[in-house]
C-alpha cells in the first residue's frame, strides 16, 4: 500500500506544483493589474471609470495585458525615437532620492542577467565550498572589478554558489581562476542538478573536467 501511494505521489506531485506556481504567478500578474485599474479610475472622468470596472472580473486580463506591454515597450526601444525616450526615463529615474539607488542596481543587474553579449550565468564551473575538499556547482558571473579588483592578486574569477532546492538565495564568491574547474553541461543543466539535490544527473558529454579557459 506504501509504495502503491509513493507511486501515485510522483505522478500527481509535479503536476500539482505546476499548477500551484502558475496560479500563484498569474495571481501577482492581476493583482498589478487591478492596481493599475485603480490608479488609472482615479484620473478618469465618472463616464469612462464604469468600462474599466467591467474588465477587473475578466481573469487572465492581467497577463495578456503584461505581454502587450512588454511588446509594446520592445517594439518602442528598437527604434531611435523610442531610445531617445527612455534614455530620459532613465535620466528622471536617476534624479529622484532613494529611488535612483535602487532603481539603479536593478538596472545593472537586469542588464547584466538579461543582455545577449554579457557573461552572467553562461558557464558553469565546479568549486570548492564551504570547505576544501567539498565540491558544489557555481556559475561564473564575470571578474572582480573597481577596487576589489586593484586588492586581489593573481585573475580572479566572481561566481554565484547557488542554494538547494531554491536557486534563486546563493553566496557570491571571488576565487583565483586556477581554483575554478570547468563543466562542459549548460546552465539550464547545471540548474537542474541544482534544484534536484543532484537526483536529475546531466548526461555524460564525454569530456573529462578543465579548467576555466584564461580569455
Amino acid at each position: 500500500m506504501k509504495k502503491t501511494l509513493v507511486a501515485g505521489l510522483l505522478v500527481w506531485l509535479p503536476l500539482v506544483v505546476t499548477i500551484w506556481l502558475l496560479h500563484a504567478m498569474l495571481g501577482i500578474v492581476d493583482g498589478l493589474f487591478g492596481w493599475l485599474l485603480t490608479a488609472s479610475q482615479a484620473v478618469l472622468p465618472g463616464s469612462a471609470r464604469q468600462p474599466l470596472e467591467s474588465l477587473r472580473g475578466i481573469p487572465g486580463l492581467g497577463l495578456v495585458a503584461m505581454v502587450v506591454l512588454l511588446l509594446a515597450t520592445g517594439l518602442l526601444a528598437a527604434n531611435f525615437m523610442g531610445q531617445w525616450w527612455i534614455r530620459q526615463w532613465h535620466r528622471m529615474m536617476h534624479r529622484i532620492p532613494i529611488v535612483k539607488s535602487i532603481y539603479s542596481s536593478v538596472k545593472q543587474v537586469s542588464d547584466t542577467l538579461f543582455s545577449s553579449n554579457g557573461n552572467a550565468f553562461r558557464e558553469a564551473v565546479l568549486v570548492q565550498y564551504p570547505r576544501p575538499g567539498a565540491w558544489t556547482i557555481a556559475f561564473v558571473t564575470g571578474k572582480p572589478g573597481g577596487e576589489v579588483g586593484d586588492r586581489l592578486d593573481g585573475e580572479h574569477v566572481s561566481v554565484y554558489v547557488p542554494t538547494t532546492p531554491n536557486p534563486t538565495s546563493g553566496f557570491f564568491l571571488m576565487l583565483p581562476r586556477h581554483d575554478v574547474v570547468h563543466l562542459s553541461m549548460s546552465v539550464d543543466q547545471a540548474l537542474k542538478y541544482v534544484i534536484s539535490m543532484g537526483v536529475v544527473v546531466p548526461p555524460p558529454s564525454g569530456a573529462p573536467p578543465r579548467a576555466v579557459a584564461r580569455n
